[in-house]
């Protein structure tokens, strides 16, 4: 809960200008800060956002987007800005349709030197629950703003709390690092005394280097797979246990998150755990309290048979189960095993709650960041198009991710009919191949329009040239505006009668070359291209490119994911898919591509792949 700012003594501006001092903000743009007011401003579709800090007498902007001079250029604003005043001494989100109706701030400087109409803040903390600022969005225009709205802004505002406390920590983790060092000295000084001083000793280094290695470790994971990779190395040195588990809450559930190392691991077979079972772990869940099972004898008298064969399975005699607090609710339960009996001592008892805190922040941080992946990846595969029914040609396609699940790329495929060019003729065939620059949600959705406004200017310019196509998609861009960028290949099949070619008639804008199979076994790279497409460059008319295409013949389109490798050479990748195209071409369409994903996936793609494949009957 937010410590309200009642008290304007210089005790909470004292305590406010060290965590700022702590996490290493002013007046000066940080690169964290303003990645945290771009995804507010793209999330909720504002002109204009920004993190807005408390410092003596005025607020300074480490992280903004679309603010005018000469805010933007000072990064501060004067105090006397009231409406985010009032989100740091209340401590309360603050939400304003019209600023200017509102008798409070009609006449406040922001409405003039920010253009502010409407207004929505929510207040940043640290970890004692000071206000520390607001993370704030604006809009020129009124605006009613919506629920969901609402809490996707309080949940960027969780997360840009989590990074300032986990800034604040690693600060605090380098002044403890000093007193490690001086410790260190001492017990050198202290070689020779007693085994017990030095045993003590140690074991008191050891549990600060744990502390230490948590906040600095655990502020680099990336998802619930690498914190629990993490966490065996990471509580390994304290009291030497033989398993550490991490488990999840969901609803009325416990999901255990196995070491994606160890396959052979119990967890696998049990996977999830209803919250009222009679488990070490679950009763730590329902009570909210450490639960501590110190033998065997204890661990039959108190809980139910499966747990008995659950950690006789993994060969443990005492069990320790740990609440994981998360800045709102309990998100979980990190249980720690040892084979033979082990006395847990207040000193050990402690250093591993203060660890479970570095966990749960780290569990919070990746449960968000694998829920907006997920939503991103998602939204990128629904977009994907459900191949046409083709009577005469084969046609088939693959998707691959990164991969590293949490890249979100732009690549696509497209294939759909148009009406004929003349009466009496059969049907033509549209096909796409593209990929957006970017690997994040905004490549994603960016996508998506690319596609729909491509098949729209397809169809609104018969008889439907790939290159009118395409420069009328680039001119609709730049007006919109729309900045898209990126590569592709937008093409025509025109079908033929039995025995004679069919007319392949392609725009390239920048993309890896089609390849062309002949029957006899033949392939052929169509090279031609014109420049990618970007907002930056000037929209000349595009040009397009004929081939015939004999019966038999087999076409191949990608993605640059296919071919692109750290250390590779791009022209080798692609005589590598030309020679996999010319002995297997001849086979059935999915198999091929499966082929072809599987013998070019070493290493594994750091981007996605698009495959699409044709043969002309």
């Amino acid at each position: 809960m937010a410590r309200q700012d009642r008290d304007p003594g210089s005790a909470v501006h004292s305590a406010r200008r060290r965590a700022l001092q702590l996490a290493g903000l002013s007046a000066a743009p940080d690169p964290g800060m303003d990645r945290s007011a771009r995804l507010a401003s793209r999330l909720l579709h504002v002109p204009a956002a920004f993190v807005s800090l408390a410092e003596d007498g005025r607020q300074i902007l480490p992280g903004m987007i679309g603010l005018p001079s000469p805010c933007a250029d000072r990064r501060a604003l004067p105090w006397s800005h009231s409406p985010f005043r009032i989100v740091v001494s209340s401590g309360q989100p603050l939400v304003v349709s019209d600023v200017r109706a509102d008798g409070r701030w009609g006449t406040s400087p922001a409405v003039a030197d920010l253009g502010m109409v409407a207004y929505a803040g929510m207040p940043l903390t640290d970890s004692d629950g000071l206000v520390l600022g607001s993370l704030c969005v604006i809009d020129h225009e009124p605006r009613a703003w919506t629920h969901e709205e609402l809490a996707d802004l309080e949940d960027l505002a969780a997360a840009c709390s989590a990074e300032l406390r986990l800034r604040i920590l690693s600060a605090q983790r380098r002044s403890a690092q000093t007193v490690v060092e001086a410790a260190r000295a001492a017990a050198e000084r202290a070689r020779g005394q007693a085994e017990i001083l030095e045993h003590e000793a140690q074991t008191g280094l050891d549990h600060a280097e744990l502390l230490l290695k948590a906040s600095e470790e655990l502020a680099q994971t990336s998802g619930l797979e690498d914190v629990r990779r993490r966490l065996h190395d990471l509580l390994g040195g304290v009291g030497k246990p033989s398993y550490v588990g991490l488990l999840v809450s969901d609803h009325n559930e416990l999901h255990r998150i196995p070491d994606p190392d160890d396959t052979n691991t119990v967890e696998h077979e049990s996977p999830t755990l209803p919250a009222d079972a009679a488990f070490p772990s679950a009763t730590a869940m329902r009570e909210r309290r450490t639960v501590f099972v110190p033998d065997r004898e204890a661990l039959v008298t108190g809980y139910g048979p499966e747990a008995v064969g659950f950690f006789d399975h993994l060969g443990l005699t005492t069990v320790m189960c740990l609440p994981l607090w998360g800045s709102r609710t309990l998100l979980g339960v990190l249980a720690i095993g040892w084979s033979k009996r082990h006395e847990v001592s207040i000193t050990e008892r402690a250093t591993l709650t203060a660890a479970s805190g570095y966990i749960a922040q780290a569990v919070e941080r990746a449960q968000y960041l694998d829920e907006r992946i997920s939503v991103a990846r998602e939204l990128q595969e629904a977009m994907l198009t459900d191949l046409p029914l083709a009577n005469s040609i084969e046609i088939s396609a693959l998707y691959q991710p990164a991969a590293n699940d949490h890249m979100i790329g732009g690549d696509w495929y497209d294939a759909y009919h148009v009406p004929p060019s003349s009466p009496g003729t059969d049907s033509s065939l549209m096909i796409t191949v593209g990929d957006i620059t970017g690997h994040d949600m905004h490549a994603a959705t960016v996508m998506g329009q690319v596609r729909s406004m491509l098949r729209q200017a397809t169809l609104d310019h018969p008889p439907h040239s790939p290159a009118t196509a395409l420069t009328a998609l680039e001119a609709a861009c730049a007006v919109l505006p729309i900045e898209a960028s990126g590569t592709l290949v937008h093409a025509r099949l025109d079908p033929a009668p039995p025995g004679t070619p069919w007319t392949f008639t392609s725009c390239n804008a920048g993309h890896p070359p089609p390849l062309v199979r002949s029957p006899d076994g033949q392939v052929t790279l169509l090279e031609e291209h014109d420049v990618l497409f970007h907002q930056a460059l000037e929209n000349s008319p595009r040009t397009e490119h004929q081939y015939e295409l004999p019966p038999g013949s087999a076409l191949l389109l990608y993605t640059d994911g296919l071919i692109e490798r750290p250390g590779h050479d791009i022209d080798s990748a692609i005589t590598q898919l030309a020679g996999l195209l010319a002995r297997h071409g001849s086979g059935p369409l999915p198999g091929l591509l499966r082929r072809i994903s599987n013998r070019m996936a070493n290493p594994p793609p750091e981007d996605d792949v698009v495959l699409l494949a044709l043969r002309v009957p």
